[in-house]
């Protein structure tokens, strides 16, 4: 009867656990994914993924993730968009970026304010959301901007998008390549993308540069996005290394090396028993034998002293009084050197009292206390 009890309570106890894990499914609701602004694979109102997805399928797009300093600034013809970056790239990374443009390709930064990125100067304006805005060719399109800066242009620049208060694209010259700035990431995202005039205008700033690649900067964005070591290499590689790594646990540990207590021998760490110091002890103590037993003493100390403070063996006490001062911090200066001149008189003496037997066994006691403590 025994058995057949417990065999009854372990499937009441499995079909508990079934009911509940069934019910933890149906009433778990996962959140939904977060997505930073501006990203490619975004399908939130503020995300880019139904332009980039056009560009993909209709023009090869691609996104970059990795560094500025690895991209191809061999190849010419090459468009870089970068929307809205979350971070102001480093001075190293603006000089890669501008190299990629003087070897003859171009970028299209897109972003609400775009000072302090590629020496681009702004000025403030009224905001005026709904707006009329003008192509260099005098055609208008009407598009809603949040932005409450214009573009400052020099001689050189072009001119591509304005309004009244001023400009809202500019094309510069960077050696072979272009810099296209625009203040308007909103007509990219995927809620305003269809709206009003906004696909027609990026259009219209992608084709002002022939380019064979385009590519979408994700590096600018951070995060998830970022380049980091498992996006950068491949695969294979990866797995490759961590087979590797276990391959080379595994070797060590046929190797011998065990990870456990380590047991020390008893004669390791234990010199007399305790009758035997006491029956040491009573012997010199009858022969007063308080010469031979403070030599002992400080014979040990020695030992002591090379091995906690690398001290030579052979060196005289007096020629140690340099290092004492360094690492004996309780004393002065002038009473280490009392306590060696001391010292040495004592172990030079033939026979010694019983009196200063104590005092300097006692001494020498403080002294092996410091060195091992």
């Amino acid at each position: 009867m025994k058995p057949l009890s417990k065999i009854r309570a372990w499937m009441w106890l499995i079909i508990l656990l079934f009911l509940f894990l069934v019910f933890s499914y149906m009433s778990y609701s996962p959140k939904p994914k977060f997505y930073p602004d501006y990203v490619t694979n975004s399908p939130s109102p503020t995300g880019v993924k139904a332009f980039f997805t056009y560009v993909e399928k209709e023009k090869a797009g691609k996104t970059w993730s990795h560094a500025p300093e690895l991209l191809n600034a061999t190849v010419e013809h090459q468009l870089l968009v970068m929307v809205e970056p979350a971070f102001i790239p480093e001075k190293a990374e603006m000089n890669a970026y501008i190299r990629f443009m003087k070897a003859g390709n171009t970028i299209v930064l897109i972003q609400n304010n775009p000072q302090g990125m590629f020496d681009v100067k702004t000025g403030s304006v009224e905001p005026n959301k709904e707006m009329k805005i003008y192509t260099q060719e005098h055609t208008s399109y009407h598009a809603q901007i949040d932005s409450a800066v214009r573009l400052q242009i020099k001689k050189e620049d072009q001119v591509l998008l304005s309004d009244q208060a001023g400009p809202i694209a500019v094309k510069k010259s960077f050696g072979k390549g272009h810099l296209i700035v625009a203040v308007t990431p909103e007509w990219m995202t995927n809620d305003r993308l269809l709206k009003k005039d906004h696909l027609m205008v990026l259009f219209y700033l992608l084709n002002e540069e022939k380019a064979n690649t385009i590519l979408f900067d994700e590096y600018i964005h951070g995060g998830e996005n970022a380049s980091t070591f498992w996006n950068v290499y491949p695969m294979w590689f990866l797995l490759l290394v961590l087979q590797g790594i276990l391959l080379l646990v595994l070797w060590l540990w046929a190797k011998g090396k065990r990870f456990g207590p380590i047991f020390e021998p008893r004669e390791a760490s234990v010199r007399f028993s305790d009758e035997g110091i006491h029956a040491l002890a009573a012997w010199y103590l009858r022969g007063k034998r308080y010469h031979d037993s403070i030599k002992i003493q400080a014979d040990y100390i020695k030992l002591v002293l090379k091995e906690k403070w690398q001290i030579p063996y052979n060196r005289g006490w007096m020629d140690i009084s340099s290092t004492f001062e360094k690492k004996w911090t309780g004393l002065s200066a002038y009473e280490i050197n009392s306590f060696l001149t001391g010292l040495v008189n004592i172990l030079e003496k033939e026979k010694i009292t019983k009196q200063e037997y104590l005092l300097w066994s006692k001494k020498l006691e403080e002294l092996r206390r410091e060195v091992e403590e």
